[in-house]
């Protein structure tokens, strides 16, 4: 699945495409993986106090709202993965929200 991420610098946007090349349920969460500038693994799901997301290859996680909150989601994951990569997983993460079930 291809999606498209965009940012901007200053006056200059950027514009890249990330590519979700699986997804694996474990039953109470799930594991993608997105190859962009970065190959990054994710793994995400709720607990009684929301969602969460981790990238162990980063030694990150934080907080997430519902995966369709992309505003929040992408200040949460960009304070961890850094602009470009917070903004690929945010997107990745709502491009999904309509075919999983969290």
């Amino acid at each position: 699945m291809i999606f498209a991420c965009e940012a901007r610098f200053g006056r200059r946007t950027e514009r890249w495409n990330g590519t979700i090349v699986g997804c694996k349920k474990y039953g109470s969460h799930y594991e993608i993986r997105i190859n962009s500038r970065s190959s990054i693994t994710v793994v995400f799901g709720k607990t009684t106090l929301g969602g969460f997301a981790c990238m162990p290859d980063f030694g990150a996680g934080c907080r997430l709202a519902d995966l369709k909150d992309q505003f929040w989601n992408t200040e949460q994951l960009t304070k961890v993965l850094g602009k470009v990569d917070g903004i690929t997983v945010s997107t990745a993460l709502y491009i999904l929200a309509d075919q999983i079930q969290i």
